[in-house]
């Protein structure tokens, strides 16, 4: 996928909510006006890839436990230079949870947003705070298949229901503003 897609696509979506029409507008801006956004050299901001991961009937869903955050969430990671972002999704589910039989419901965006990173130490090195201007799949994977945990990244990998998900999340931003619309969204499709 080539810049221009990815900015097609952003372009194209149609938003969920008052938050979505906000940050595709600034997510459209700053893809048009740095050209390191796919880059972690951009220390204010860069385009990073979520996957929210269900099994196939749709009962369950995929999720870590993120060791920067200390919380249960959904998978995903940074472009580091890659402009096809529904490949670094299906990369960081393979990567963060040990997962190889993982493919997209629909290669079009299921949501979009901006999240804040606080400042933290990573692999010995302060990182700023800085934002991330993520885009997100809708991926379905098989709940039978063994994980494994990604020591550097998580300590946990699990499949809960929805109502789980919600209650396993301590990051209340994430639990009102994000997962509950992701859970929304697949369910209307």
């Amino acid at each position: 996928m080539e810049r221009s897609d990815l900015v097609k696509a952003i372009e194209t979506y149609i938003p969920y909510n008052e938050q979505e029409e906000r940050d595709q507008v600034l997510i459209l801006n700053w893809l048009r006006q740095h050209e390191n956004a796919y880059s972690r050299e951009n220390e204010i901001a860069h385009m990073t890839a979520s996957a929210w991961v269900v099994n196939k009937d749709r009962s369950k869903v995929l999720m870590v436990y993120h060791k920067i955050y200390n919380s249960w969430s959904w998978l995903g990671g940074h472009a580091d230079g890659e402009k096809d972002l529904l490949a670094v999704a299906l990369r960081e589910v393979r990567e963060e949870a040990g997962i190889s039989s993982v493919r997209p419901v629909s290669e079009d965006l299921l949501s979009l947003e901006i999240l804040t990173v606080d400042g933290h130490q990573k692999k010995g090195r302060y990182v700023p705070c800085h934002l991330h201007m993520n885009v997100t799949y809708l991926l379905e994977a098989d709940e039978l298949e063994e994980t494994s945990v990604k020591e550097d990244e998580n300590s946990g990998v699990g499949w809960f229901t929805p109502e789980e998900a919600l209650q396993a999340s301590t990051e209340p931003w994430f639990v009102e503003r994000i997962y509950s619309k992701l859970i929304e969204r697949t369910k209307q499709l």
